[in-house]
């Protein structure tokens, strides 16, 4: 409380003082200060100069000398003086004057108006400039179609690839047969890879999600099944549907082998095989992880 009361008391003293010193400022504008007025006195030098005058002879005052001033000059006595002729107007060379400065400031202100649309349009043409992209969304060498296998084996049958979000699991050579009746093109260049390479098995490269509501789809060591932990859809090792709500197999990504080289084309989502495709045949190999669903 006590500090308030400091600050509203340094507040009024400080308007006090600033209302003092602009009522001393009016005064002093109105007129002659009191320090000027009472030093306004007698000049000796001035009573010294008047003809006849004594230093004891009282001289005029500089009110006296202002005064007079005045006075002659609105005397009668001056006299007119004609005033010179009006000389033509003649335009300045522009080369002489150079840029104005309204020029000056219109010149500057295009230029920058210029540079930021240049600037602008170059962000623009930067940002829908089409770049090379890596990741999911564009193409991926995955690997050697045999190191993969060798991968594959070495994972219990399941392969997973962040950067493209994708499982890559061996398709058997003795399926691609029905594979050539069930699939499109771009699925087959990996699916029937080991028999017109000369490999152990081919390679199918399956997109994570679930086409149900869109999990990701964790494999199951014990039935080398993919299964689904949101609502038990269930998918064979080649992501065709064994069980559960899904509309269908697990989408999947389009292939294609060069000189024993896999890349997947993440940007290529294949919808996964109508429900009742089972190329491979294969059943549960062992307990699954997620309780048996219906809908087989």
């Amino acid at each position: 409380m006590g500090v308030v009361i400091a600050v509203i008391l340094l507040l009024v003293l400080a308007v006090a003082v600033l209302a003092g010193a602009s009522r001393r400022r009016d005064r002093g504008a109105a007129g002659l200060s009191r320090e000027a007025r009472r030093r306004d006195v007698t000049n000796p030098l001035l009573a010294n100069s008047q003809p006849g005058g004594s230093d004891t002879e009282s001289a005029p005052s500089g009110r006296d000398v202002e005064a007079a001033a005045a006075a002659a000059r609105s005397g009668s006595d001056l006299v007119a003086v004609e005033s010179a002729p009006v000389e033509p107007f003649v335009a300045p060379d522009p080369g002489a004057v150079g840029v104005s400065r309204r020029q000056f400031f219109n010149r500057s202100l295009v230029g920058m108006m210029g540079f930021g649309l240049s600037g602008f349009g170059g962000a623009s043409i930067a940002f829908l400039w089409p770049q090379g992209v890596s990741g999911f969304g564009s193409k991926i060498k995955v690997g050697n179609v045999v190191e993969l296998l060798a991968d594959i084996t070495a994972n219990n049958g399941f392969l997973y690839k962040p950067e493209g979000r994708m499982w890559i699991t061996a398709y058997p050579n003795g399926a691609v047969e029905k594979a050539r009746a069930t699939y499109s093109s771009p699925e087959l260049a990996g699916m029937t890879a080991g028999v017109d390479g000369g490999f152990d098995a081919g390679i199918i490269a399956l997109y994570q999600k679930c086409p149900h509501l869109g999990c990701r789809v964790p494999n199951c060591v014990s039935s080398q099944w993919f299964e689904c932990p949101c609502h038990g859809s269930q998918y064979n090792q080649v992501g065709e549907k064994r069980g559960g709500p899904a509309p269908r197999g697990m989408d999947r990504f389009a292939m294609s082998v060069t000189d024993g080289v896999l890349t997947v084309d993440t940007g290529t989502i294949v919808q996964g095989p109508p429900i009742g495709t089972n190329t491979t045949g294969q059943e549960a190999e062992g307990p699954n992880c997620i309780g048996q669903a219906d809908g087989h």
